[in-house]
């Protein structure tokens, strides 16, 4: 209360920020005249000025004002639109690292102009970051014509484009792009073998659009690049087979986190049913040598009693193809992990595909986190703030409205089942439709959506239905949903970042009606007809009452419920909200109390009664909150275990960086050798030990493996007082004449280049293999929790015992493969470089298996452009040197062109991809 009291005498703390940034809206306002007087060629010269002034040592902040200024007045004469004052102080929000919370329709996009135009005169990359390829395509192209006006160049990143295309997208001043993109880019470049290859720059600032979408709602889900291994389609078959058999009451189902277990009678019963079914190796079904079989039947089950069809995934064209539980989006081309994918594949009984391993991996946390500055925009993020702060050390300021908000909100209403409430919901809808007033009703899943479609169908209220099955029409669907009398069904906010324009959209009515329509008097008088007409059934509308925005369910999360509130109300306009619940939604099933819903609601409801309570409402809120809470912990859970791994990922990348930059590693590579000669003898002969107390036949079998050595180490015993340290010197100046002997007797330019390959594979290698030993670990370091041990601190120390065994177990690889290697000369030919493959790319929930990510090649890996050299040192190194017997290697041919010997391969596939050098 007395809180209140000092918010209505003072403002809030986010009031007086506001407040404090008019006076550097004040700077701005009063250019305007000056900055208006300039000639289109004067304006566009103001980058090259303003380029100037930071290059002679002024900073971003002091040419501010005259940075947005210019860009005002350049989206007046380019875009016919001007910066209201409320965006220019959510562009100095933006610029100064912040989150910028601004209501749906006030203009996120065109504010976003003034940070990204000001921060990319510095010359060193601006990302924008969108939530879809739609998106990132549409801006680039709608405001890269303010930019390029201006001078600056943009590039937009999206799945499919060819290296050299994506690396000028990313050198270009402005980029956009989706998340999932950008990350991806990051893990494929570091995967590469030349720095050439890679297509990222060094990060500056970033602007994450819709950032509670993606910091938040998708940072649960790390993005994962893997490859195939091998085919267990018949296990999957058998042990869903089980799965069918096994009656509810044997289980343990968890629905808050999609978890199935076994009881204890449970497990009884099926270690019998996997043991007649010969699927056990052993009569326990816990053996280690069960431990696939066991994996596998836990992913069955969670196929089976946690995975829902037409909820969690639909099945189209024999393929199972899982839907984003936030935006109801189909998400071809991803796969859950850990087997996962495959038993809801054996659940559906269509084509198995194979499991992959995880090839590089990072949360979205950790990624954002690398740019020294990050920025975001949204309609609603203030109930997130505390998350943003803590992880991401980024504020939230809520940016006033252009015009004061004339929406209503109405209190929502409580039947007693859904039946009785979507009849309720389908009435509401008609009495609206047949004022004109345009409906937006917002579903939880496709299921719901395709129910409320056959109630409305049987009221006879002709309506559009948007969800993951209809995807690719959703921005035009949305776009056209404030049009008078329209009625549109959108599964959790699909099409989100489409504004809803009171009486529709005119540029989409342009692209529908006009398309094939070309330029001249007749098109600029059918576009004044259209512009016409909207602006009649806009006014229409709004006498109607504005957009009504109807939730079918309340959300786990308030802000995803404030994301379809704001849909209405848009610059003033009227607008109404409401949201309609019963006992068996979800929320108030899983998550609500029996007494407070159940037993009033009950005894003292009748059948299609309905009862609206501030006391219901704020109950609801209460168990909103919960769960919010709920799932910030799985969040910070993930980034506390990737926080681990991150650390590891840091080492491992710095070192790929500097050996791509370096000419020669052979430093490198000899440090390598010393250690793994300090690790062998320390271990045959410990220190502080008596020479009868050494391994002498460990040590020279080991020395004999990893360096074909035979040294004279009995007679160097029955010297007096020899020590592990006199031992290990005269075998490293043996080791080192060894290789200077070898370098010797080949091209020592050739020889660099050879250890500088064979180190990048072998880093890439036992890395990937570290990935899936912490995968593993993660799965089950919660068990140390029984022993009242901290799980994240065993993680802790486990992952770095691994880590230092991985560095371990690299050196002595590396050193084994070029003491073992022999090169076969060829005629000289420039090096071609390795193309990296088309991995499967993921955005995996580590917790659940749950796929979250909208885009991606999905194509798949070729193992054998990026296969171990481990164990095998006859192992070919890969495209890179000349076949003698090639008759072609003379003439210039593109690598993509067709063979000239008339196989119908591509060259580089034919007698262009012949390695000229192989281990022996």
């Amino acid at each position: 209360m007395f809180d209140a009291l000092l918010k209505s005498v003072f403002g809030s703390s986010n009031d007086r920020y506001v407040k404090s940034l008019g006076k550097i809206v004040n700077q701005i306002n009063a250019l305007e005249p000056q900055i208006s007087a300039l000639s289109d060629e004067e304006l566009q010269a103001q980058t090259a000025k303003l380029r100037g002034l930071v290059d002679d040592g002024k900073s971003l902040d002091d040419i501010l004002p005259e940075a947005f200024a210019t860009v005002r007045e350049a989206s007046k004469r380019v875009l016919g639109m001007r910066h209201f004052d409320v965006q220019l102080i959510g562009g100095i929000v933006l610029h100064r690292g912040e989150i910028a919370e601004m209501r749906t329709g006030e203009g996120k996009t065109l504010m976003a102009t003034l940070a990204v135009y000001l921060n990319a005169i510095e010359g060193k990359g601006v990302h924008v970051v969108t939530v879809n390829d739609y998106l990132a395509r549409r801006d680039a192209v709608e405001m890269g014509r303010l930019y390029q006006w201006l001078g600056l160049t943009v590039g937009v990143v999206v799945p499919g484009m060819d290296e050299y295309t994506k690396r000028d997208s990313y050198n270009a001043d402005i980029t956009y792009g989706t998340n999932n993109e950008f990350g991806f880019d990051y893990l494929r470049d570091n995967m590469k073998h030349e720095r050439t290859q890679m297509v990222q720059r060094p990060f500056n600032f970033a602007i994450v659009d819709e950032v509670d979408s993606i910091l938040i709602d998708e940072a649960r889900t790390p993005l994962i690049i893997s490859g195939p291994t091998e085919d267990k389609s018949d296990l999957y078959v058998s042990l869903d087979a089980i799965a069918r058999e096994i009656p509810l009451e044997w289980l343990d189902i968890d629905e808050k986190v999609k978890r199935v277990q076994l009881t204890e009678d449970g497990l009884e019963q099926v270690e019998q049913l996997l043991i007649e079914k010969g699927l056990l190796a052993t009569t326990n079904l816990y053996d280690v040598e069960n431990t696939q079989v066991v994996h596998h039947l836990d992913q069955a089950l969670a196929a089976n009693f946690t995975r829902k069809r037409d909820t969690d995934y639909i099945v189209k064209d024999d393929k199972v193809i899982i839907i984003d539980e936030f935006t109801g989006r189909m998400m071809d081309g991803r796969r859950w992990s850990n087997g996962l994918h495959q038993a809801v594949e054996a659940k559906e009984g269509v084509k198995i595909e194979p499991e992959n391993q995880t090839m590089a991996s990072i949360t979205f946390q950790n990624y954002f986190r690398m740019y020294p500055k990050l920025s975001g925009m949204t309609g609603t993020a203030a109930t997130e703030a505390a998350e943003f702060w803590d992880i991401y050390k980024v504020g939230v300021v809520e940016i006033p409205t252009n015009l004061p908000v004339q929406r209503i909100d109405e209190e929502d209403e409580f039947y007693k089942n859904t039946l009785d409430k979507f009849s309720a919901i389908a009435k509401a809808i008609k009495e609206k439709n047949e004022i004109g007033q345009p409906v937006l009703v917002g579903t939880v899943s496709i299921e719901k959506s395709e129910l409320l479609s056959q109630f409305l169908d049987k009221e006879g209220v002709k309506h559009s239905v948007l969800n993951a099955r209809f995807h690719e029409q959703e921005a035009g669907i949305v776009a056209q949903a404030g049009r008078l009398g329209a009625v549109t069904i959108a599964t959790n906010m699909a099409g989100r970042g489409t504004d809803i324009q009171l009486g529709g959209n005119v540029e989409f009515r342009i692209h529908d009606e006009l398309a094939d329509m070309p330029e001249g008097p007749e098109r600029d008088a059918a576009i004044a007809r259209i512009k016409a007409e909207v602006a009649e059934e806009k006014e229409k509308v709004k006498a109607a009452g504005g957009l009504f925005v109807l939730g079918t369910e309340r959300h786990e999360s308030r802000r995803i419920d404030n994301q379809l509130r704001g849909r209405s109300g848009r610059q003033g306009d009227p607008g109404l909200s409401r949201f309609y619940l019963c006992l068996e939604d979800d929320l108030l099933r899983i998550f609500g109390p029996d007494t407070l819903f159940s037993k009033m609601m009950k005894s003292n409801l009748a059948d299609g009664e309905a009862i609206g309570s501030k006391w219901l409402s704020k109950a609801i809120e209460t168990a909103q909150k919960k769960v919010e809470a709920r799932n910030y912990d799985m969040r910070k859970q993930v980034v506390q275990y990737d926080d681990v791994m991150n650390d590891q990922r840091k080492v491992i990348y710095e070192q790929r960086a500097e050996i791509m930059d370096s000419e020669t590693v052979d430093d490198v590579v000899e440090n390598m050798r010393h250690d793994t000669l300090n690790v062998i003898v320390g271990t045959a002969c410990p220190p502080d030990s008596y020479p009868e107390q050494w391994d002498i036949a460990g040590l020279k079998t080991k020395l004999e493996e990893v360096f074909g050595l035979t040294p004279p180490i009995d007679e160097w015993l029955q010297e007096d007082q020899v020590e592990p340290d006199i031992i290990e010197e005269r075998l490293r100046e043996m080791t080192d004449r060894m290789v200077a002997d070898k370098v010797a007797a080949s091209d020592p330019a050739i020889w660099r280049m050879v250890e500088k390959d064979v180190l990048l594979r072998q880093l890439d290698f036992h890395w990937k293999e570290h990935l899936a030993t912490l995968d593993a670990l993660r799965q089950v370091i919660w068990m140390r929790g029984i022993a009242q041990k901290q799980p994240i601190n065993e993680y802790k120390q486990e992952a770095f015992g691994l880590f230092e065994t991985m560095l371990d177990t690299l050196r002595e690889e590396v050193t084994k493969i070029l003491f073992r290697a022999e090169l076969r000369m060829a005629p000289p030919e420039p090096q071609a470089l390795p193309e990296l493959p088309d991995f499967l790319t993921g955005h995996i929930d580590p917790l659940t298996g749950l796929e979250n990510s909208g885009d991606g090649d999905g194509s798949e890996l070729r193992p054998e452009l990026f296969g171990s050299l481990a164990g095998s040192p006859r192992a070919a190194f890969g495209p890179g040197g000349v076949n003698p017997e090639n008759p072609f290697a003379n003439l210039d041919i593109s690598r993509n062109a067709p063979c000239p010997c008339g196989s119908g391969n591509k060259y580089k596939h034919c007698h262009g991809a012949v390695a000229a050098r192989s281990l022996t």
